[in-house]
């Protein structure tokens, strides 16, 4: 038995099931890359899904070299604007933020944070990054990033959505000389990601509200006899006499979907900024026609169209090749179905 102020010990995998604190995605895990300082993270749009016929190039494949179709999912990816930079150091409890820089235009920001009154001093508070960088008191630079979701054609919203992206690679000066050149400007897809390469994508999936614990945790419906309370849709025991409750492992009704979830290694089949490539006849169903830059990721992701996604380099990388995919043909077929002469 562990001692009782121990902190458990192996993985809850998907539980407990509750519904996700916001709309957006948070990393807790980030991979390492080599010398050079790169962003870590991109903000993206679900538009839909879609298929393509590409050359398979999957090693020891049984089709390797033919000709496949591959069922991608679009996410439309407008330019991310760099509005701060954050200093992290280590504390007992955890990161915490040792200085901040912003840029001096933020007028796009004014209907999600209150700025301030007074002009931003920029250039001082990228001299006290700067000497706390010398100092090595700085143990991660993060960018606060946004993106102005009036640009997006299937997203209503008018508040821009802002989040944190890890800056790795290299040295801390390395690292904080990308962020001062970044700061004030726009950052896009093909600066971050290249076609091929493997990535983690995150999301909130759909919400279903409460369900019951066959469609919640997938127990088996009882059968006729075997009801004899009336009931099929319900587990059949609540557990034992000891203890006097009912444990967190009985599967019970409660909270379905709305949850965060990663898909791991995702490969990008395409990287465009001519959206009309991709866009079927009519636009794509419930979003509209693409108005950015988009990219082209393998299979499905989590969450519905219109829901804000994030992507990452992979944390833990398949073999895989690492060029762009030949491909043959992108279908642009209408998604609205038939219509009824």
């Amino acid at each position: 038995m562990s001692h009782p102020h121990a902190p458990r010990r192996g993985s809850l995998a998907y539980s407990p099931r509750v519904r996700a604190r916001s709309q957006k995605p948070k990393y807790r895990n980030w991979a390492e890359l080599g010398e050079q300082p790169k962003i870590q993270s991109l903000i993206g749009f679900k538009a839909g899904m879609s298929h393509v016929l590409m050359i398979d190039d999957r090693p020891h494949s049984t089709t390797e070299g033919m000709e496949i179709a591959v069922p991608v999912t679009i996410i439309e990816a407008p330019a991310m604007h760099v509005a701060g930079i954050r200093a992290y150091d280590d504390g007992p409890y955890g990161k915490k933020v040792i200085a901040e820089a912003w840029a001096s235009d933020l007028k796009d920001l004014a209907r999600l944070i209150r700025l301030p009154r007074k002009a931003v001093d920029t250039d001082g508070q990228l001299a006290k990054i700067a000497g706390l960088v010398k100092e090595g008191k700085v143990a991660d630079l993060r960018l606060l990033t946004y993106v102005k979701t009036e640009d997006v054609s299937g997203i209503p919203k008018k508040v821009p959505e802002l989040v944190e992206n890890r800056i790795a690679g290299g040295s801390m000066d390395k690292r904080f000389e990308l962020a001062k050149s970044l700061l004030g400007k726009q950052v896009k897809a093909n600066d971050i990601f290249s076609p091929g390469e493997l990535v983690d994508v995150s999301a909130i999936t759909k919400g279903k509200g409460t369900q019951g614990p066959v469609k919640r945790w997938g127990i088996a419906i009882q059968k006729r006899k075997h009801a004899r309370t009336g009931k099929r849709r319900h587990v059949g025991n609540l557990g034992p006499w000891n203890p006097h409750r009912i444990r967190w492992q009985v599967p019970q009704l409660g909270q379905t979907g709305y949850h965060q979830r990663t898909e791991y290694n995702k490969r990008i089949i395409k990287l465009g900024d001519k959206a009309e490539e991709v866009t079927p006849a009519g636009g794509f169903l419930h979003y509209g026609v693409l108005r950015n830059p988009y990219i082209v990721v393998k299979g499905s992701i989590p969450g519905p169209v219109k829901r804000m996604v994030r992507l990452r380099p992979a944390v833990r990388p398949k073999a895989l090749p690492k060029q762009a995919p030949e491909i043959t043909y992108i279908s642009t077929e209408s998604k609205q179905g038939a219509r009824r002469s």
